[in-house]
């Protein structure tokens, strides 16, 4: 029997997409019918589930990179969550799952209006719009995603400041990324289009003294010009050109 074949080929806890069922021989009549039998459960329009499955976010972006081909990954705090890394943030309840992509790649209907238990906060911005170098597969038991790096998920973290990080938050990571790959991190300063961002990370990694941090050739890596203000008071770094937050040690207390 087709449904037979058709659940040996879908794995668990993933969504499956009628352009993956026509693959496997299922049209949208026989979809519908599986559908009556209570062989699999709608989730949106075109987009399914196997009955009694439990299909959480991960399985949703396997679709969103398997059926659909669309680039996009976890990324920021969630990777950093993922990669284990979470220890420095401030998580509680039920984190946002942070979601990125290619500038004009939107997420579906059905993925967008499904209650995946967590908030979706999704960015197309183009922080990388050439790299697909720096995305690890990720293990979810029967299925992989491709996930930001650890190295790619600092600096996508960074770009959510003010809004979606804190100073301090930004500070202990890079504090705590002791082991990441200079030479990952060199290309992807490289490639990154956030004179923000960069700024931000390498003020963060000298003040960390790290040993990697002397393998960065910052005379490759694209700073701009001009001020840039982090914050609205606080002290100005004349190597970066960044206000950033004061620390009690700079104002003699």
């Amino acid at each position: 029997m087709k449904i037979n074949k058709l659940l040996q080929a879908w794995p668990k806890g993933t969504v499956a997409l009628h352009p993956w069922l026509q693959s496997q021989g299922i049209s949208r009549k026989l979809a519908a019918q599986y559908r009556s039998r209570g062989w699999i459960d709608p989730i949106g329009q075109g987009a399914f589930v196997r009955r009694g499955d439990k299909v959480e976010w991960p399985g949703g972006v396997y679709a969103l990179q398997k059926a659909l081909g669309r680039r996009i990954h976890p990324g920021g705090r969630t990777a950093l969550e993922l990669h284990g890394l979470a220890h420095f943030l401030r998580l509680s309840g039920r984190p946002p799952v942070y979601l990125y992509g290619l500038p004009g790649v939107r997420l579906p209907t059905w993925f967008r209006s499904h209650d995946w238990r967590h908030p979706i906060k999704y960015s197309a911005t183009g922080l990388f719009s050439r790299d697909r170098q720096s995305l690890t597969a990720r293990s979810f038991g029967d299925f992989s995603i491709e996930i930001s790096s650890p190295e790619r998920a600092v600096l996508e973290y960074l770009d959510g400041f003010p809004n979606d990080a804190s100073f301090d938050e930004a500070r202990e990571l890079v504090e705590g990324l002791a082991t990441p790959r200079p030479e990952v991190l060199q290309y992807l300063l490289e490639m990154c289009t956030s004179v923000k961002v960069k700024r931000m990370f390498l003020y963060l990694a000298d003040r960390a003294e790290h040993p990697w941090r002397a393998k960065l050739k910052d005379k490759r890596i694209k700073l701009g010009s001009g001020k840039r203000s982090l914050v609205s008071e606080g002290k100005f770094d004349s190597k970066y050109l960044i206000t950033v937050p004061a620390e009690p040690a700079d104002s003699g207390a």
